[in-house]
């Protein structure tokens, strides 16, 4: 039975990954990347060993595979059902996934140290924590690929209420359904750090806490010091510049 079950694991994985053609029985060709890279490095996974035997049938590779591998991710079928991702981009993403985390999983440290590439000349510590957390929906303290795919749906192919209601999720940073002045300060402290002390023309001390004010006065449509999910959404609804943003990633892949 356990048999069983590892080739039926196995036959998933070949199947999500595209190494596998479930009407030939063979490798396919390689795949056209469809994937802008960028999105794949900001969301990094464990640092491992990159070279992972390929997967054949009976063969001592599919016992270091499953070894290797701690979390193995839903099968295709079921995350094209939960996502707005086409069979093959799902294909793409879990390659390049699979290639960055052998594991299956990254946690926060990893997350966190790959962010950080992409802004040498400031700390994204704190902005990576918040951004690992909106993907970490199950507070489990990992992404898995499953939470990869279901918030780069989002992201990528969702409503534009979708979209907000995940930003509202990203700066709800204690997830209690509001945002504070304080949660706010954070995030915009997070992302003047992120951005460095020596940008043009030079940020100035108090430009976090203006923000936050700002925010507040557009979004805070009651004066109650707080701002709801349906606060947040209908303010961003009214402005033209929030609703361009958010179709920036319309076209990623």
């Amino acid at each position: 039975m356990r048999g069983k079950d590892r080739k039926e694991s196995l036959s998933d994985s070949r199947d999500l990954d595209g190494s596998y053609d479930q009407l030939t029985g063979n490798p396919p060709g390689h795949a056209k990347k469809a994937l802008k890279q960028r999105f794949l490095k900001l969301l990094p996974c464990c640092r491992q060993p990159k070279s992972i035997p390929s997967i054949s049938e009976n063969s001592v590779e599919d016992e270091f595979e499953l070894s290797t591998v701690c979390h193995r991710p839903e099968g295709l079928d079921q995350l094209q059902e939960q996502t707005k991702f086409t069979r093959k981009e799902l294909q793409v993403l879990y390659r390049g996934f699979k290639n960055e985390c052998p594991s299956g999983i990254v946690n926060e440290e990893s997350f966190k140290q790959i962010y950080s590439q992409f802004f040498p000349q400031g700390d994204s510590s704190t902005y990576a924590t918040f951004l690992f957390n909106a993907f970490d929906t199950d507070h489990d303290g990992s992404v898995s690929f499953e939470d990869f795919v279901a918030g780069l749906s989002i992201i990528l192919r969702g409503t534009i209420d979708d979209r907000l209601n995940w930003a509202f999720n990203l700066y709800d940073l204690n997830k209690d359904g509001c945002i504070t002045k304080e949660e706010m300060l954070d995030i915009m402290k997070s992302i003047y750090d992120m951005m460095g002390k020596y940008t043009y023309p030079a940020m100035r001390e108090e430009a976090p806490q203006e923000h936050v004010e700002s925010f507040f006065q557009k979004m805070d449509r009651n004066k109650d010091g707080v701002v709801t999910i349906e606060e947040f959404i209908e303010s961003c609804q009214k402005d033209e510049n929030i609703m361009s943003s958010m179709k920036l990633f319309d076209n990623v892949i």
